[in-house]
C-alpha cells in the first residue's frame, strides 16, 4: 500500500526545524476543521488515517519522530486497521536499534517507529493532545467545551497557514505562518500539495493532505479513542438505567409510608 520514495526527494519536502518563535507578535488563526472523529459519537476514518500515515512516512518522518507508537499499532481496529502482512511489510522497511546485539537489525511488528532524526524536530506521537488549538476568553476554555481541544485543527492549521513570506534574524530564517504564536516559525513549509499519491485516488491538494496528516496523529496520540467512546456510552446508558432503577425502588418504599402520614 505504501511505496517509498529517494532520499532527496524526503529531505527537500522535510521538516527541516523544529518550531521556534521570531521577534514580533501576530494573531493566532486556527482553522475549525470537520473531522470524522469528532463529538461522542465520531470515529476515525480508516482510509484517511492510512492517508496520513502515508504522509507521515514518505515526508514527515525524515525528521520527526512516533517513539510512542509501535508497528503493529497500525493492525488495531479503530486505527488504520492495515492487514497483518501489510503491517509486517511496513515495518519490514526500517532498521531498529537492538541493544541485545549492539547493532541495527529489521524492524518487526513489536517494535516501535523510533525517535526524531533531528535535536530541533519534536516527536510528533502526543503533539495532537500536546497543542490546544482553542481557548476561550480570559483562558476560560470555553471554546473548548463546544469545539474541543482542538489540537488536531491546530496541526491542520500550522501545515496551511504559511502565507509564502521569509524573513532572516540571528542567522535563522523564518517562515510566516498564520496558525503559529508570534506568527512566524522556524520550520520550512513541510507540505506544499501534491507531495504524495493516495492509493485510493483521493485529493492530495495541501488542505486534504493536512487534514489527514493530523488525523493521523491525533489517533497515534489517542489509538484507543473509540474503544473509550464506546466505554463512556456503555458506562453512561448503565448509569441511566440504574438511575431509574433507584427511582422507582425509591417510590415503592416511601410509597406506604407516604400514604399512612396521610391518615
Amino acid at each position: 500500500m505504501i511505496k517509498r520514495i529517494t532520499t532527496s526527494a524526503i529531505v527537500a519536502l522535510a521538516l527541516t526545524t523544529g518550531g521556534a518563535i521570531a521577534a514580533g507578535s501576530s494573531e493566532q488563526h486556527i482553522e475549525d476543521f470537520s473531522f470524522s472523529f469528532e463529538g461522542p459519537f465520531g470515529k476515525f476514518d480508516e482510509n484517511q488515517l492510512q492517508r496520513g500515515l502515508k504522509v507521515y512516512t514518505e515526508v514527515c518522518s525524515a525528521c520527526h519522530g512516533l517513539k510512542y507508537v509501535a508497528y503493529r499499532n497500525l493492525g488495531d481496529e479503530g486505527g488504520p486497521h492495515l492487514p497483518a502482512d501489510q503491517v509486517k511489510a511496513f515495518a519490514a522497511q526500517f532498521e531498529t536499534f537492538d541493544p541485545a546485539i549492539d547493532d541495527f537489525r529489521t524492524s518487526t511488528p513489536a517494535d516501535k517507529f523510533g525517535a526524531s532524526n533531528l535535536e530541533s524536530a519534536p516527536d510528533l506521537s502526543l503533539m495532537a493532545k500536546a497543542r490546544a488549538g482553542f481557548s476561550g476568553p480570559a483562558g476560560l476554555g470555553l471554546n473548548q467545551l463546544f469545539k474541543g481541544m482542538g489540537g488536531a485543527e491546530y496541526i491542520a492549521s500550522i501545515l496551511t497557514g504559511y502565507t509564502g513570506k521569509e524573513k532572516e534574524e540571528a542567522g535563522t530564517v523564518f517562515y510566516e505562518n498564520t496558525a503559529f504564536p508570534g506568527g512566524w516559525i522556524a520550520m520550512a513549509p513541510p507540505l506544499v500539495g501534491e507531495d504524495v499519491d493516495f492509493d485510493d485516488g483521493h485529493s492530495n491538494d495541501l488542505h486534504h493532505m493536512s487534514e489527514d496528516t493530523a488525523a493521523f496523529l491525533m489517533w497515534a496520540a489517542e489509538p484507543k479513542m473509540m474503544a473509550r467512546k464506546e466505554a463512556g456510552l456503555k458506562g453512561v446508558i448503565i448509569l441511566i438505567l440504574l438511575s431509574a432503577l433507584l427511582y422507582m425502588t425509591n417510590k415503592r418504599i416511601w410509597k406506604p409510608v407516604k400514604a399512612a402520614a396521610k391518615q
